[in-house]
């Protein structure tokens, strides 16, 4: 079988061999008021991203999105279940590994994050310095990506003082700038126009022919449209469609 924008699929023995992310029967229960009661807020999720995969997180308000994400990229640990990363069953390495792992996660999160102190270049610049990217290259990098999202008049300036439109801009570049392995994104369309999320588009796309896994959660239909790919659609915390 092959997906809609033309990777390999994510099923099979290979795919599995190969995978960038793979969970078994993932779960996460979270604390819900006094005398430790929990609510199940993912269960029973399994799907495969190979490398070079691109899929898409659909599902209501609700459905669990954010939460699978932060378990992806190791903001959370899952209270059921294996989640496995390049090859790595997570729950067999040590703390003191998983920063190195995260280096190899670009995140685009829903609220930015971008550092308030840090000017837009500098803020591109940072993951590139702590990959131990050479000093010398670093800077031309980081400017190019930000040309590329339409940022390069607004390299001094500072978060607070851009719009919305912008700091997402910024946090899509740096997200990217690095090449990850593995980019999640959540929501990278707010905030932006339509030629803007065509720019963001190319971009994940260039990313997948380098290698890149990419997983962006949406609602946005409009950019369903625009790039079809196969979606894992997620209602009250479980899987209801999608390549396994």
């Amino acid at each position: 079988m092959r997906d809609g924008a033309g990777q390999d699929a994510a099923g099979g023995v290979a795919a599995a061999r190969d995978a960038v992310v793979r969970l078994e029967g993932v779960g996460l229960a979270l604390p819900s008021g006094r005398g430790g009661a929990r609510t199940w807020v993912l269960a029973d999720i399994a799907f495969t991203i190979p490398q070079g995969g691109f899929r898409w997180l659909v599902g209501p308000s609700g459905a669990g999105k954010t939460s699978l994400l932060r378990l992806i990229h190791l903001a959370q640990r899952p209270s059921t279940g294996r989640i496995h990363l390049f090859g790595q069953d997570i729950a067999d390495l040590p703390r003191a590994a998983l920063p190195a792992l995260r280096r190899r996660i670009g995140v685009i999160f829903q609220d930015e994050r971008l550092l308030p102190h840090l000017s837009v270049l500098d803020n591109v610049v940072l993951p590139l310095r702590l990959a131990g990217r050479p000093e010398g290259q670093i800077r031309a990098d980081a400017r190019e990506i930000l040309r590329w999202m339409g940022m390069a008049a607004k390299l001094t300036e500072y978060p607070p003082a851009l719009s919305g439109g912008e700091r997402q801009r910024v946090a899509i570049a740096r997200a990217a700038v690095t090449r990850p392995a593995l980019l999640l994104a959540d929501e990278p369309s707010a905030n932006l126009d339509a030629a803007q999320t065509g720019r963001m588009l190319e971009l994940l796309q260039g990313l997948r022919a380098v290698g890149t896994a990419v997983l962006v959660a949406t609602h946005d239909t409009a950019l369903l449209r625009r790039h079809k790919a196969p979606e894992l659609r997620l209602d009250a915390g479980r899987l209801t469609a999608g390549d396994a």
